[in-house]
């Protein structure tokens, strides 16, 4: 069987597809870019309009195995950093995810259906990139951890200048140092970016402050 015009637009369509939602990733630098999910566009593409020319009345056969193939895929990219960060990468695994998706919808004929939710998810990273930046500035948790000093009460002083700013927070740890009478404590404080921003400077300018994490 030979090229058709039908199948070659199938294939560009999933590159376009596939390019304009890796170029999206490629600008904000994430592991899966303009090339992989281009590649996994046309890839699930290719796989579907296969297993309709090949598999006879059970076409279904190859393409559900496109989507246990691309969780693999998926997972590669779901990274967990330091004790204190959360897991980096689900967005991008959800994006390889959902790009396999249209370009299984390309594939098997849907192409009105596949450009109109290439539409809805480029509106939802870019629309809601700018609501997550709102929330962020509105309300961020960060881990701080003080070293100073052993004196009585000491701790209570810094988390005293955490409720004069409007933060909530929770003492996690604290430990002390016998043999050099050095304490340190942590927190989980939740509050306003600049909130974090006047108590992490009063903090760098306190003179006790062996050391600051935050």
């Amino acid at each position: 069987m030979g090229l058709t015009e039908e199948l070659i637009g199938k294939l560009l369509l999933s590159v376009l597809i596939g390019g304009a939602i890796g170029a999206e990733r490629e600008y904000r630098s994430k592991s899966a870019g303009f090339r992989t999910l281009t590649l996994i566009c046309l890839g699930a593409t290719l796989f579907t309009m296969l297993s309709q020319l090949i598999s006879g009345h059970e076409p279904e056969r190859i393409a559900s195995n496109v989507v246990v193939g691309i969780g693999f895929v998926g997972a590669g990219v779901i990274f967990k950093g330091d004790q204190h960060s959360k897991v980096n990468g689900v967005t991008t695994a959800a994006m390889i995810w959902v790009t396999a998706a249209l370009g299984m919808a390309i594939g098997a004929g849907f192409l009105s259906l596949a450009a109109i939710a290439c539409a809805l998810v480029l509106l939802i990273l870019f629309l809601f990139s700018l609501m997550e930046g709102w929330i962020v500035r509105v309300n961020q948790i960060r881990n701080y951890k003080i070293i100073c000093a052993f004196e009585n009460e000491t701790l209570l002083r810094y988390e005293d200048l955490f409720a004069q700013h409007h933060l909530k927070f929770r003492r996690s740890r604290q430990t002390k140092s016998a043999a050099t009478n050095i304490v340190s404590g942590e927190w989980i404080v939740q509050g306003s970016e600049e909130n974090h921003r006047h108590v992490i400077h009063e903090l760098m300018r306190d003179p006790s402050v062996i050391e600051l994490e935050f």
